[in-house]
């Protein structure tokens, strides 16, 4: 960090055991609100795996040797003032060392323990284990944040102590819509965009159907960018579509330009064991089109969905509705002062309300009090 450390308002150790790859949310998520508290004088030292920087995932005794590396890095490095750890089930034995040791421990919280199984379907078999662990350090922690209110109220639910929500944002001053392409990428002149983790609740499954529906513009191609386990699914249909253009993973400061060149952004996620209607949604994919101009496409869940409505900056539509995402596409495409008017309003409120710094200014206060608790 270099300077000297007295003028630092405290030392915070981040663990993230999700590895923070560009081209998904939790990098974003995770380096701008350090960006932002290093802005307001934190020393923040970020421990993660180090396979964050591959686009090959490990395998699980890999991913658990990372696990065991990064915390005890973590360890070597001094005592923080504060530990902040991105939730999961592996930082159980920080977690408890905080707790032992009288280090204030904030827990961020972005989905509930099903989104575990979701992605890894085999830790399924150990369910009642993961969840224990995970469960015991919402417990022991200082301050859970969690990015909506139904999170809020669940982690409430599950013997959190103390809760606060800040939600997701977006950089205003990447995501804008003047925002230009960097680099040779190859793009289609009219387009809607998916981008993000490739994952099973992220209703890939509804936006490759839709595209094959009889309401879809024909002149317009879907653009998918991002990394995960539906990889293989998209590339398979890319592969053989006029229709779907997959881009794979791509760095974060190059995807302003890539989205505010869209005509829409889509997040037509679906309900995996009831993961979005009762934890409700604020995907980091919404914010960043909106500060880039772009009207979304959305389903009808908490968060999301009243984001959309509220502002008048998108539509909503059912889950798991091929036609319905179609037909709103379709609509857009045709209304371009609608198209337009909802890009102005959502450039328009996230620069106000959602910006990245705004949420480091949210979490710096909670840190702040949390430090001088400590302190007294």
């Amino acid at each position: 960090m270099g300077g000297d450390t007295r003028s630092y308002k405290g030392k915070l150790a981040y663990l993230s055991l999700q590895a923070t790859r560009e081209g998904q949310a939790s990098y974003a998520h995770v380096h701008e609100i350090i960006k932002g508290l290093m802005k307001r004088r934190w020393q923040v030292h970020l421990y993660e795996p180090t396979y964050a920087a591959s686009v090959i995932t490990p395998s699980p005794i890999r991913r658990a040797w990372e696990f065991a590396v990064a915390q005890l890095k973590l360890l070597a490095s001094g005592k923080p003032d504060i530990v902040y750890i991105r939730h999961h089930f592996a930082s159980w034995p920080i977690a408890l060392l905080a707790k032992l040791q009288g280090i204030p421990v904030v827990q961020e919280v972005n989905g509930p323990y099903e989104d575990l199984f979701i992605a890894w379907p085999f830790t399924e078999r150990l369910a009642k284990l993961f969840i224990n662990m995970m469960r015991s350090q919402l417990r022991w922690a200082d301050l859970v944040v969690t990015v909506t209110p139904q999170l809020a109220e669940w982690a409430r639910g599950e013997g959190a102590k103390r809760v606060v929500v800040i939600p997701n944002g977006a950089n205003t001053e990447k995501f804008r819509p003047e925002a230009k392409l960097d680099g040779d990428i190859n793009l289609p002149s009219k387009y809607v965009i998916f981008f993000g983790a490739l994952a099973p609740w992220q209703g890939i499954d509804t936006m490759l159907a839709a595209v094959e529906n009889p309401r879809w513009p024909k002149d317009v191609e879907l653009v998918i960018v991002g990394d995960g386990p539906e990889r293989e699914k998209v590339m398979a249909v890319a592969s053989r579509s006029d229709h779907v253009r997959y881009l794979g993973p791509r760095p974060y400061d190059r995807m302003p330009g890539i989205v505010a060149g869209s005509l829409v952004a889509l997040s037509p996620q679906n309900d995996r064991a009831g993961r979005s209607s009762r934890s409700g949604l604020f995907p980091l994919k919404v914010f960043e089109a909106l500060a880039s101009g772009v009207p979304v496409i959305v389903s009808d869940f908490p968060g999301m969905a009243d984001l959309a409505r509220g502002c008048g900056c998108g539509l909503v539509v059912p889950s798991e509705d091929p036609y319905s995402l179609a037909e709103a596409v379709n609509f857009l495409y045709n209304n371009s002062s609608v198209r337009e008017a909802m890009g102005r309003k959502g450039r328009e409120l996230v620069s106000k309300e959602h910006s990245w710094d705004k949420r480091a200014e949210q979490t710096e206060r909670v840190l702040v009090e949390l430090l001088e608790e400590a302190r007294r």
